[in-house]
């Protein structure tokens, strides 16, 4: 039995059954009360999460090659071979998209000419392949390595809030950022069932630096106010509360966001200038790339940063300027901001630390154009594309077939499509953290898996990308 025949007995084994596409979701009275009682129970079991019980599904070795990940998610699908899988159609690809091949590949070196100068340090999956359809569903799935609609997906925390939890311990009593922050978030799911601890900071670029970081009264009557806070009610929240492990956890919250009050090191960090700024291209998703570059430089304990771009679900008019967010739109503020991003942590001696990870849900339809619509739709088929971290540079895994349809080779061990599953464990390879940890600490009793059939070895990290 080769591995493609051993995963595909296991999904028939273990089936991931989701709502579809047309089936919109909704919350009954009952799946209200339960879901809060999940959150409750999350929150008075905080105090078991740093030191909590836990296994491991199998001893394994991890790259440990990355400190750091920026993933740039780009939220709505983008076509796969308008992009890093690309394909040119004759009669449909506009002639401005101007292919050329670069570091090895044929490239849209018109519609992404400055992704084009980083691409000798982006290695590119393009036999990955979603599990879903639906857009929020698809979304969730990625950000949390498994299907949402299951029962500990209802649990899940972030990869980000994982990462967030396992690096808490090598924090140093200086570094004061959270250790997981998400740059405009929309829809970013949370810490799960993991304390708030480890929920990222959402935040939006501004010039001004990081909302709420000071007080009207100024920093004296804050410090006022503070005071007064702990002698009222100080005790409640404390190591010793005598209302339990939740107040306190929730005190060393208040104690977190404190730190970043009045602080140079936060302003200087989450603050940028018009010449930063346009460097980035000057828009909301470059500033949070700027951001993300800024934030791994200050060294505050960031482990883990998520920058979201909406604006790619291209069902309509895909090619036409005057179109709104067409993919002309998108790729114009994707591009300067990506290639920034790498050339920047390049220059700053952390690219080599940094595993930066650009993904979307899932595809675009291939081919001809939509008849009446001129777009592309939803498709399973999908790349990831990553560099630093101890990446190759250029590397490619995976191929498609001529029109991006379907994986004719998908270029790695486990000899299938790369799931978002396989990412996952990627991620956490990257960051030196044993991908086939169980947590016994969930509200479920069920056990966690950090990814999920770590006991029957069904997903893995795809460490070819690592191999000259």
């Amino acid at each position: 039995m080769n591995e493609r025949e051993r995963f595909d007995r296991i999904v028939r084994k273990r089936p991931h059954p989701h709502v579809g596409f047309f089936n919109r979701p909704h919350v009954s009275r009952r799946q209200f009360f339960r879901s809060l009682t999940a959150g409750v129970g999350g929150y008075y079991l905080a105090d078991r999460m740093l030191g909590g019980d836990t296994a491991k599904a199998a001893e394994v070795e991890t790259k440990n090659t990355a400190k750091n990940v920026i993933f740039l998610f780009l939220r709505g699908a983008p076509s796969h071979v308008d992009m890093f899988d690309f394909k040119q159609v004759n009669g449909v690809t506009p002639s401005d998209f101007a292919p050329e091949t670069v570091a090895g590949r044929l490239f849209p070196t018109g519609l992404m000419p400055n992704t084009a100068r980083v691409l000798d340090r982006v290695a590119v999956i393009r036999s990955g392949l979603s599990w879903a359809l639906a857009h929020p569903l698809a979304q969730t799935w990625f950000q949390i390595g498994r299907n949402p609609t299951s029962a500990t997906g209802r649990i899940a925390p972030h990869i980000g809030s994982v990462v967030a939890l396992e690096k808490e311990a090598e924090r140093r009593p200086d570094q004061i950022f959270p250790g997981f922050i998400a740059f405009n978030p929309n829809n970013t799911p949370g810490s799960g069932y993991f304390s708030q601890e480890f929920a990222p900071l959402k935040t939006r670029p501004t010039p001004s630096g990081l909302a709420n970081t000071d007080h009207a009264g100024g920093q004296e009557a804050f410090n006022a106010r503070w005071e007064l806070l702990q002698t009222l009610d100080g005790g409640l929240r404390g190591p010793e509360s005598p209302l339990g492990e939740g107040p306190a956890a929730m005190g060393k919250l208040y104690d977190g966001a404190r730190q970043l009050m009045f602080n140079p090191v936060v302003q200087q960090a989450f603050s940028y200038s018009e010449a930063e700024s346009a460097r980035y291209g000057g828009t909301a998703f470059g500033n949070a790339c700027l951001l993300a570059k800024k934030v791994l430089q200050a060294d505050q304990g960031t482990r883990f940063i998520q920058v979201t771009s909406d604006g790619w679900d291209h069902h309509a008019e895909i090619y036409n300027r005057g179109q709104g967010r067409n993919l002309y739109a998108q790729t114009g503020e994707f591009d300067p901001a990506y290639a920034a991003l790498i050339e920047d942590l390049e220059s700053a001696g952390l690219l080599d630390e940094t595993l930066v990870l650009v993904a979307g849900e899932f595809g675009r339809t291939v081919g001809n154009l939509s008849n009446v619509r001129n777009g592309r739709d939803h498709y399973l088929q999908m790349f990831y594309a990553l560099a630093g971290g101890g990446v190759v540079g250029g590397k490619l895994i995976g191929e498609t077939n001529d029109t991006g349809a379907f994986t004719i080779d998908p270029g790695w061990s486990r000899f299938r499509d790369i799931r978002p599953e396989d990412m996952e464990a990627t991620i956490y390879s990257a960051l030196g953290i044993n991908w086939t940890t169980i947590r016994n600490d969930d509200p479920l009793g069920r056990g966690f898996y950090y990814v999920p059939l770590a006991e029957e070895d069904a997903y893995a990290p795809v460490h070819e990308l690592w191999e000259a």
